[in-house]
């Protein structure tokens, strides 16, 4: 019953569990699929051709600041598709902490993706009631806090979901058919992180920055059913040709999140496809420089997604920003001031 008592009381926090003083402005990379390719034999090479670990490369090179990593809840062993379990993944905020980096938690609460096509319950949770579902969801959000925390990682924000445009955990949470359910599974989450970590920014991120009517009807639905969370996140994945306007239409909408509900606004995943490279590190660096300058200081940083791929990994994905030679194309040197 916690979960439930939760939505509706003020919880005491334990002391001196802070997340780290995050950047001012987040310059971020997800680079979930990392420990998979290692495992795969995969080295990259700077833009000079010498081989350098992955998180050394995006730090010194491209000014890269943070990581975004996901979780699964019980994935497969795909490296691709699963793999990503709660200690593969405290292992991997660690070597970036250790970095000097900051950290995103990405709980798709799922075992393997949850996206708006998909937002499948984990196995072992489908024939939940709603009420066990919540608690479900406060367990593994602690678990995976305490995951990393016991690597000395306590993350600076915390996804409660992944591209939740119509919800989460369907068909419980989906949105279009019950959005309290859906504030609900979000209230849990965000009390979740909050027992653990008073100072880390909880996130409900939804897919197609660009789409304002998707927001106002998903965030307002969220609020208006009494959920709390602290940011939006936006996805963005342009063409070459289509970029500006995409932009263009991402900061309108994000501006207006900030004038209707005061957010901050964080845009977490970006990607172009790999043989556009010019047009991405325009984008890169467009994108860089608008959020950053959002009124308020409400902007607060931008994450290309797994710019470590190569051209055609797992089974084709083509947004990657290192090509086939493990050398990098130049679209991250959008995020170099």
């Amino acid at each position: 019953m916690l979960a439930f008592v939760l939505l509706f009381t003020s919880i005491m926090l334990p002391a001196g569990q802070h997340a780290s003083a995050a950047p001012s402005f987040a310059k971020g990379a997800d680079i979930s699929w990392v420990p998979g390719m290692e495992a795969q034999g995969y080295k990259w090479k700077d833009k000079n051709g010498v081989q350098r670990d992955i998180i050394d490369i995006l730090k010194k090179d491209y000014q890269i600041n943070s990581v975004r990593i996901r979780v699964f809840i019980n994935p497969s062993n795909d490296y691709g598709n699963g793999y990503m379990n709660k200690d593969r993944a405290a292992a991997l905020a660690q070597r970036a902490k250790n970095a000097g980096m900051s950290v995103m938690l990405t709980l798709h609460y799922s075992d393997s993706w949850a996206d708006p096509g998909q937002q499948t319950k984990p196995a072992a949770w489908k024939n939940y009631t709603f009420q066990q579902l919540m608690d479900a969801v406060w367990n593994h959000t602690r678990e995976v806090m305490t995951a990393m925390q016991s690597k000395g990682v306590t993350p600076d924000w915390v996804q409660i979901g992944n591209e939740t445009s119509n919800g989460m955990l369907w068909e419980d949470g989906k949105a279009s058919t019950n959005m309290k359910n859906y504030a609900w599974l979000v209230n849990t989450g965000h009390n979740a992180v909050k027992s653990l970590s008073s100072g880390s920014k909880t996130i409900v991120h939804l897919a197609g920055g660009d789409d304002n009517a998707l927001y106002v009807w998903n965030i307002g639905g969220l609020i208006n059913n009494g959920a709390n969370f602290d940011m939006i996140a936006m996805s963005l994945y342009p063409s070459a040709s289509g970029w500006n306007t995409a932009v263009t239409n991402t900061v309108n909408n994000a501006k207006d999140m900030i004038n209707r509900y005061g957010k901050e606004i964080i845009i977490s995943e970006i990607g172009m496809d790999n043989n556009q490279a010019a047009a991405g590190k325009s984008f890169v660096a467009a994108m860089k420089n608008q959020i950053r300058n959002l009124p308020n200081g409400k902007g607060k940083g931008v994450f290309y997604w797994e710019p470590q791929a190569t051209p055609g990994y797992n089974s084709g994905y083509g947004k990657g920003a290192w090509q086939s030679n493990m050398m990098p194309t130049v679209v991250m040197e959008g995020f170099i001031d």
